[in-house]
């Protein structure tokens, strides 16, 4: 009888361990597993000879296993949406590239650009959702916009201020980023994915050399397994850091927008400090780390992070004790939790509806089968419950990276051998926790050892349409304060 593979988080399989299953066989599998309470990780396709092999990622949190389901089509798939409400994104995707009519999903519109001949390429050249309605009229924001952010067109239909419904836009971005590590790895690869979503430099080059490191069968030092996870948890401290500031300063509230700005710059020059790029950019490279932390630079970087927790501290408690930010805060934007289940919402923006899900305890990995961080969560899943559970992630962060600096007395985890070549025909998954959520790395290699497909999961591929739902019934003066709330990436989501 087939069963479906199932896989610890950094491990692989051959390729041809992977069963394919029938369309209804799949189709059965994936709802019944999804229904047990499996969640959705990744679905995709890759092209076999003259067809199309599907591959759907679950992940079983409860036993830290990633369960992998196959299956195959020449052009027509049963569409899982309603089912498992979270494959709507991701069929939309296979469709826009492959071309795959998934039969019972009746909005396969592209997430990037458009598919058809003579719109071929073209993001934003599509066709949108409208409501019909006395007084209902359309709203269009972007894809310019007058601050300094990344394109994405947001297109409201509301009654009077009252959203009715948000329709996001992406694509603007899109680089081709994952046919780029087609072939690979090259010498620049581990630069490439570094630009996956700037703000997540670090996030998502572990993914990478998670993946690389496995199909290679090289297992780095746990000097250099924390020296990531310090570097993550700065990544972490920074972007928090200025989202509590950011979300300050869209209410007005100035003294909290201007000291976390200053904090969020002092929290980036630590990273600066280990590896002379404030982004981490060259910090983590297959095979362990293209810098150490001798006891000097950690006694700096313990020292520096007392004065700047004593100044985040004042600056964000500024925050909670101001009743008219509260008022903004509270019951703004809300997401039910059952909805942040069914469209597959991961990260701290899962976390604030009452979802304990973090690839750190979940899927543990590297450094962090010793250090062992407590999940933090909210229940009301409002601006004011991301905004918490930002502070409350802050305050772990610094602790967590204090236990592991304190753990040695300095860590060297330079990577100075070749990691040798990659297993051939096998299938690769890694999962790391990064700021904003769990990253999801896929890497497929041919006969040859090189990379045949490569598929990168940001945490904002899940959580765009989870911004979509909490406008419903919002004033469209929220809109701002909402998006800022959960902080996407569109590079990220683009690709």
């Amino acid at each position: 009888m087939k069963k479906p593979v199932r896989l610890r988080n950094g491990s692989l399989v051959g390729l041809d361990q992977i069963e394919v299953f029938t369309n209804e066989e799949f189709y059965s599998l994936a709802a019944d597993h999804f229904a047990e309470g499996l969640r959705l990780l990744a679905y995709f396709a890759m092209n076999v000879s003259h067809e199309k092999h599907l591959f759907m990622l679950l992940a079983d949190d409860e036993n830290g296993q990633v369960e992998i389901l196959r299956s195959k089509t020449k052009s027509h798939m049963l569409s899982l949406a309603d089912k498992i409400p979270a494959v709507v994104w991701f069929e939309r995707e296979m469709h826009e590239q492959y071309g795959i009519e998934f039969a019972g999903n009746h909005w396969l519109k592209p997430v990037r650009f458009s598919s058809a001949p003579e719109r071929k390429g073209l993001p934003g050249v599509t066709d949108y959702f409208s409501v019909e309605g006395s007084d209902v009229h359309e709203v269009a924001v972007g894809p310019v916009h007058a601050g300094i952010i990344e394109p994405g067109h947001f297109r409201f239909q509301c009654h009077g201020e009252k959203v009715l419904h948000l329709e996001i836009e992406l694509g603007y971005q899109h680089r081709g980023l994952e046919k780029m590590l087609f072939g690979a790895p090259y010498k620049n690869s581990r630069w490439l994915v570094e630009t996956i979503a700037g703000d997540t430099s670090v996030g998502h080059a572990t993914a990478y050399a998670i993946n690389v490191e496995n199909l290679a069968g090289f297992k780095v030092t746990a000097e250099a397994e924390i020296i990531r996870a310090v570097a993550l948890e700065l990544e972490r401290l920074a972007n928090h850091t200025g989202d509590l500031g950011a979300l300050a300063g869209d209410v007005g509230f100035l003294p909290t927008a201007s000291y976390c700005g200053r904090i969020r710059g002092e929290l980036l020059n630590l990273t600066g400090l280990i590896c002379g790029n404030r982004f981490g950019r060259g910090l983590v490279c297959p095979g362990g780390t293209g810098w150490n932390i001798p006891t000097g630079l950690k006694e700096e970087l313990l020292k520096r992070m007392q004065t700047i927790e004593k100044d985040l501290i004042g600056a964000v408690e500024l925050l909670w004790n101001n009743a008219g930010v509260m008022a903004r805060f509270d019951d703004t934007g809300i997401l039910p939790k059952e909805d942040a289940i069914a469209v597959g919402m991961v990260g701290l923006a899962a976390r604030a509806c009452g979802c304990g899900i973090d690839s750190r305890t979940t899927h543990s990995y590297g450094a962090w089968q010793r250090f062992k961080p407590v999940i933090s969560t909210e229940r009301s899943g409002d601006v004011f419950a991301r905004a918490s559970v930002r502070w409350k992630e802050i305050k772990e962060s610094f602790r967590l990276i204090r236990e592991m600096l304190k753990s040695r007395d300095g860590f060297s985890g330079e990577a100075s051998v070749e990691i040798g070549e990659l297993r051939p025909d096998n299938f690769a998954v890694s999962l790391v926790e990064g700021w904003r959520g769990e990253i999801c790395h896929v890497a497929i290699t041919d006969v040859n050892g090189k990379f045949r497909y490569y598929k990168i999961i940001d945490p904002s591929f899940h959580n765009w349409f989870g911004l979509a739902l909490v406008l419903r019934n919002e004033e469209i003066s929220d809109f701002p304060l909402c998006n800022k709330s959960f902080n996407l990436s569109y590079c990220g989501h683009d690709l």
